[in-house]
């Protein structure tokens, strides 16, 4: 196996429910279909199909099976070709030249998700249980990818990091906040100094925020991620004279641009009466599922006077997120004014690139897939999702990270920033 690592394409072992229910599997994740073909010599399809001895099934290229047999039989391992992909999404099986079985792969799949679907709807919201499991019939859905619209390797700020100077920018953190290591490497990786600065080191003006250019709120657990953690946060800024006076210049200066991720996001929405343009900001409430979100979603980038975003107007990316309370919400008067001024910067898509509000490709239930907003002139930006857990090309696990080299497309958000600065 690890001799030939480079020539397998996917592997699972042989275990409960035997070897066919292995290649089911194997065809959920991939959503795929399958034609299966037993040899003569099985004498009993039903014992074959379902023995739990130890085994294991591997896929690899049609030009290198001849190779993969050879090996293994050289190893004294047993090893047959049982079958190939199809294109028709079903799952077939033939035996002695004879139609065994068939049934299409998304049948099958919603048979093998009941169970889990009955118990969903009675732990979370039974709509959003409904909504995730009719999905199993789309079989058009692509799941994940990506559709960048500029270059991903292109490296905007390079006459920037030869000088050697690097614009300082302030890594908020509160109690819990957990997400605070990969964002300064992000912005470290964009041409800035981070640096760790801790809420009670504002309180306590061991710091001063007008010594930075940028301010980057963190996601997490802040509080314990109790309800409306986010606004508490905000709530210790706006009733302290001093903080209040001191963020309130910050965000209205023309030279700073602020970050706010998560529960950071949601603390600069509890900001509002303190940043520019910002009024019409939906509050991020408890996620319609009732559940605590942490999957990869897809948001398209929207166009927006962003300073983090230019450029990437109408990429679709692959996205973490990871919040209990990420669903926007606000009067259709305010989404209808945000639209107006283009104060969306993402949206919730679904595999045809629509906006959603369906789940799980709107992981939160947001009104119009709102995902993030923009305030102070494309100073501020408010986002749900994670970008600094996305930056760089090993984070997107569902692709092999193959698709880029190094960097991915989501460090252009912290570069955009670095120019901007100049």
């Amino acid at each position: 196996m690890q001799q030939h690592r480079s020539r397998i394409l996917a592997y699972h072992d042989r275990s409960d429910g035997g070897l066919l229910i292995t290649l089911l599997e194997m065809a959920f994740a991939g959503r795929a279909g399958i034609e299966i073909s037993l040899s003569d010599e099985v004498l009993d399809p039903i014992k074959f199909l379902f023995n739990e001895e130890l085994g294991a099934v591997v896929q690899v290229r049609q030009d290198r099976v001849a190779i993969v047999l050879k090996e293994l039989e050289s190893l004294s391992i047993p090893g047959k070709v049982i079958g190939i992909p199809n294109t028709k999404n079903s799952i077939c099986i033939n035996y002695r030249d004879n139609r065994f079985f068939s049934c299409t792969r998304s049948e099958l799949e919603r048979e093998w998700n009941l169970t889990g679907f009955y118990l969903q709807s009675l732990r979370d919201n039974p709509e959003t249980a409904r909504e995730e499991f009719d999905l199993l019939e789309n079989e058009k859905d692509r799941g994940l990818f990506a559709e960048c619209l500029f270059k991903v390797d292109e490296d905007i700020c390079a006459k920037f990091l030869k000088n050697h100077r690097r614009p300082r920018v302030a890594i908020l953190r509160e109690q819990g906040t957990n997400s605070q290591l990969e964002m300064a490497a992000a912005f470290y990786s964009a041409g800035f100094s981070p640096v760790d600065v801790h809420m009670t080191q504002l309180q306590e003006r061991e710091i001063d925020l007008n010594d930075f250019q940028g301010l980057a709120v963190s996601g997490g657990f802040s509080f314990g991620d109790t309800f409306g953690a986010g606004r508490a946060w905000a709530k210790s800024i706006l009733y302290d004279p001093y903080l209040r006076e001191v963020f309130e210049k910050f965000f209205a200066s023309e030279d700073t641009f602020s970050l706010g991720v998560c529960n950071g996001c949601q603390m600069m929405e509890g900001l509002r009466s303190i940043i520019p343009g910002s009024k019409d900001w939906p509050r991020f409430l408890r996620n319609k599922s009732e559940q605590f979100e942490a999957r990869i979603s897809l948001v398209q980038i929207q166009k927006t006077e962003s300073i983090f975003l230019k450029g990437m107007e109408g990429s679709s990316l692959p996205i973490v997120v990871s919040h209990g309370e990420g669903r926007a919400e606000a009067s259709a008067a305010k989404i209808e004014s945000l639209e107006a001024n283009n104060r969306i910067a993402m949206k919730y898509v679904d595999s045809d690139l629509h906006v959603t509000e369906h789940y799980p490709q709107n992981p939160n239930g947001s009104q119009n897939g709102v995902s993030a907003v923009v305030g102070a002139g494309g100073r501020v930006l408010a986002m749900m999702p994670h970008p600094e857990r996305a930056f760089r090309a090993f984070q997107h696990t569902w692709s092999g990270g193959s698709q880029w080299k190094g960097e991915a497309p989501w460090l252009r958000l912290f570069k955009n920033a670095r120019v901007w600065l100049g």
